[in-house]
């Protein structure tokens, strides 16, 4: 998937840029583009999935084990090390669909593919730091908010989700 990185990237700047306008005034997109991105490590560690459609990547997205919770490489702050699946929520990661496949099911396939393979490592729980172009989907999926938070301005809420809800 390392050799993808570029068309990754390419879905993730048409993401942020057209999927967060109903939502964000142009600066705080810009500063949405700082806080976000590609995270490798989800790709190294084999939690990261692209969705393709006639062979082309239309959405992308996984899960991790390690703590960080939001971010891309660039992102300050991270934290590498391991959760504990008996106590700690795994985290879903870097959540991405093209703005021609939005509402397509491409985030609750990998959603879907997020929380079989959590499960199958022992994790009771999902969290994640949702864009208000995320929440709905999230929220529909089964997840609730936590808290609400602002970086560089950019609303952000962190939800979770128990892996034996149902939606």
């Amino acid at each position: 998937m390392m050799g993808d990185l570029s068309d990754l990237r390419v879905i993730m700047a048409a993401a942020i840029s057209e999927n967060l306008k109903p939502f964000l005034p142009p600066d705080l997109i810009r500063s949405s583009e700082r806080i976000m991105g590609l995270d490798t490590t989800l790709i190294a560690d084999g939690t990261y999935w692209v969705v393709l459609h006639q062979g082309e990547p239309v959405g992308c997205g996984g899960w991790s084990r390690r703590r960080t919770l939001y971010g891309g490489d660039h992102s300050q702050g991270r934290d590498e090390s391991q959760l504990d699946p008996a106590v700690d929520a795994a985290r879903v990661r870097a959540m991405y669909t093209h703005p021609s496949f939005v509402r397509r099911g491409v985030g609750r396939l990998i959603l879907t593919g997020c929380e079989a393979a959590a499960g199958a490592e022992g994790f009771k729980r999902l969290e994640l730091m949702a864009t208000l172009a995320g929440e709905p989907l999230y929220r529909a999926y089964g997840f609730r908010e936590l808290e609400r938070i602002s970086d560089g301005g950019v609303p952000l809420i962190r939800m979770v989700k128990t892996l034996s809800e149902t939606v």
